[in-house]
């Protein structure tokens, strides 16, 4: 959407807000999807949790291609780490 064709809403006694249907399609949202609302710059931001997530997933990817470690290196350590974890919460019951 551009500048001029900006929406104007207003906000409701129950400090609510109905978004024009164009501006849900175009964050790919709809009734029940859940938002993050932040002000940057004095502007109110809106962002899926979905979009949120994958944000942090593509992080994650690239701290995980920087980091040197392999895949195998990763499983194995999560391997070991989930024994110890098991044997310090269960001891020798199993």
């Amino acid at each position: 959407m551009s500048k001029d064709a900006d929406k104007k809403i207003v906000l409701r006694d129950k400090r609510q807000l109905t978004l024009p249907r164009e501006i849900c399609e175009q964050l790919g949202i709809e009734p029940g999807d859940n938002l993050t609302l932040y002000v940057e710059d004095g502007a109110l931001v809106a962002k899926p949790n979905k979009t949120i997530a994958l944000e942090a997933l593509r992080e994650l990817r690239e701290s995980f291609k920087n980091s040197g470690i392999s895949l195998k290196e990763l499983l194995a350590n999560g391997r070991r780490i989930r024994k110890e974890l098991v044997k310090e919460y269960y001891g020798d019951r199993l």
